[in-house]
């Protein structure tokens, strides 16, 4: 009788109406990538193709200037891949010393790291092309991967609060038996901030897959190019853009992205809301 309350009803009516209007930009996005491109925005209250093509995709895959999509897609995985392993040791290891150790000026130096999670990245953008500029880094992934080696504001915010949750006996237990600072945090803490972890690395490859600002400042080579640059180069300010092949694209680049949500959508939820023991 539970589940023909009307409070059950509406409920549901109305999370299930939200969630169709949220999906429905992607719905839109994927029937708009089989329509030919001259009709997408003169039948856009029209969502099913007519007539239905593949063109686009065959289109946008071939690329541009001798370079198919998938050399795009191999770049931004290489370019996710080296980021995202950065930003976990980095941020692993700076948050344990917060967290953990002891040294003079912790309180100040964690303020200014939290200071720096509301510094827009446009602030620093000129700054940090002057400095790859003179070491000779532009046109390669080094401006874009090596400052993920030196931990992330957020990251470190997060794994901080967690590694905190975890109780110092255990630290303590580590050293009568031997254990260095290292091997605390190798043995004890990095196994324990694994939820934490998880749900770093997850952001981490949302906003390294979807950076365009980034590779657009120091990538000049279309073999170098990522996935959004790639997706940009579609669209032209002095000829037709190929909104069919573009859209076609898009949705071939959210695949990833769907498939990462919805095997480790879980390690969100347990990174953020979860202590660090459970009993």
């Amino acid at each position: 009788m539970r589940s023909f309350q009307p409070k059950w009803i509406i409920y549901h009516v109305l999370v299930g109406g939200f969630v169709l209007l949220l999906l429905y930009p992607v719905v839109w996005l994927l029937m708009s990538s089989f329509k030919v491109s001259e009709q997408i925005f003169l039948t856009a209250d029209h969502l099913i193709p007519d007539p239905f093509i593949l063109e686009n995709y065959v289109q946008g895959w071939k690329g541009f200037g001798g370079y198919s999509f998938g050399v795009f897609i191999k770049n931004t995985a290489v370019f996710v891949f080296i980021t995202l392993i950065g930003h976990l040791i980095s941020s692993a290891l700076i948050a344990f010393g917060f967290a953990r150790l002891k040294f003079a000026g912790r309180g100040f130096w964690f303020a200014v790291m939290i200071v720096t999670l509301m510094l827009p990245y446009e602030v620093v953008m000129i700054p940090q092309y002057i400095i790859f500029s003179q070491l000779g880094w532009l046109n390669s992934l080094k401006p874009l991967v090596v400052p993920a080696y030196f931990g992330h504001p957020f990251f470190i915010f997060l794994l901080v609060q967690f590694i905190r949750t975890i109780p110092r006996e255990l630290d303590e237990a580590a050293t009568i038996d031997g254990c260095n600072t290292f091997q605390i945090f190798y043995r004890i803490i990095l196994p324990l901030i694994t939820p934490a972890l998880a749900t770093a690395a997850i952001f981490s490859f949302y906003w390294t897959w979807d950076n365009l600002l980034g590779p657009v400042l120091y990538l000049n080579s279309p073999s170098k190019y990522t996935v959004s640059m790639a997706l940009n180069m579609f669209l032209s300010n002095e000829t037709v853009s190929n909104w069919g092949a573009m859209f076609a694209m898009s949705i071939v680049s959210l695949i990833p992205v769907f498939v990462v949500f919805f095997i480790f959508q879980r390690y969100v939820v347990e990174g953020i809301a979860t202590s660090g023991l459970k009993s």
